[in-house]
């Protein structure tokens, strides 16, 4: 009876350390603009995530510490280094990891990578980022390795995850409102990805999407906080579109204070470099009641 349980975990374990994940679609051969990628890379948060400013790294040489509940992860090198980046990635390799969050290898990648928010990125896109990362200088240096207490550290365990929680962002336009609207949601729910601090987390580290969206978390990287985004906190706070719009570009909040910490991050390296219509729209859809769509 044992041996024949111990024989079936053996077997299932094989097989989920075996199962393939993610998706084989077309090769992308579509010119890319290496401008629009940069725009696109600074709204996703690229260069916050993937430059450690506090030890003087280069940009996106990776070596960003976020500690988590299940240990500590540090941002990879995205340069075009070839041993340490990927620098000999091919841009499908880079289509998969970017939309689907698998290695070239057809690894899982820890969700602590906002993978989640940008499955609906289009193959253009994808060519424009993948355009602008082909500019940056190659780093020969790697990042530090993952430290993840097992049995977080057996990323074949990360499948199970994806089965559960992996779902696609809610990115595509709403029938009845208008161009900047739609334009927001974009923003917001995809590349600028929000939800990723200022949504709370179950006790695997998925979003609670459905019951705590923009509420706010209590558990950020490092143990920080982020507070409720949602249209009726925000409209507590005394937010208003133009005033939103303004604190993306300038980090000044209402009260005359400023951002602090990871969304102080979020403007300087990301919201600021963004157009003030962009910027309009992110605002313009947070403080939309849209709690139904």
């Amino acid at each position: 009876m044992a041996l024949g349980a111990a024989v079936f975990g053996a077997v299932a374990t094989t097989a989920l350390v075996t199962w393939p994940i993610g998706q084989f679609n077309g090769p992308i051969s579509l010119e890319g603009n290496a401008s629009k990628g940069a725009y696109l890379a600074r709204a996703s948060g690229c260069i916050a995530c993937h430059t450690n400013v506090e030890e003087g790294g280069a940009p996106l040489a990776g070596g960003v510490k976020l500690d988590t509940p299940f240990g500590t992860l540090f941002s990879p090198n995205l340069t075009t280094d070839p041993e340490h980046g990927i620098g000999d990635w091919s841009i499908d390799e880079f289509a998969r990891a970017v939309r689907q969050g698998v290695s070239p290898e057809g690894e899982p990648y820890y969700p602590a990578f906002t993978y989640p928010f940008y499955g609906n990125f289009t193959d253009q896109e994808i060519a424009d980022l993948w355009a602008a990362f082909q500019t940056v200088p190659a780093v020969e240096k790697p990042s530090k390795d993952q430290e993840m207490a097992f049995p977080f550290n057996q990323r074949w365990g990360l499948k199970l995850w994806r089965a559960a929680f992996l779902t696609a962002p809610s990115t595509e336009p709403v029938e009845g409102k208008d161009e900047v609207w739609n334009r927001g949601r974009e923003l917001v729910e995809g590349a600028a990805h929000c939800a990723a601090c200022h949504t709370g987390r179950n006790f695997a580290g998925a979003r609670k999407s459905d019951s705590q969206h923009f509420r706010g978390s209590t558990s950020l990287p490092g143990g920080g906080k982020a507070p409720a985004i949602d249209y009726a906190s925000l409209q507590k706070q005394g937010w208003t579109v133009n005033s939103l719009t303004y604190a993306l570009r300038t980090g000044v909040k209402p009260d005359g204070d400023a951002f602090g910490g990871s969304m102080g991050e979020v403007v300087m390296y990301g919201t600021r470099f963004l157009t003030e219509e962009d910027r309009k729209a992110m605002a313009t859809y947070l403080m939309d009641d849209h709690s139904g769509g």
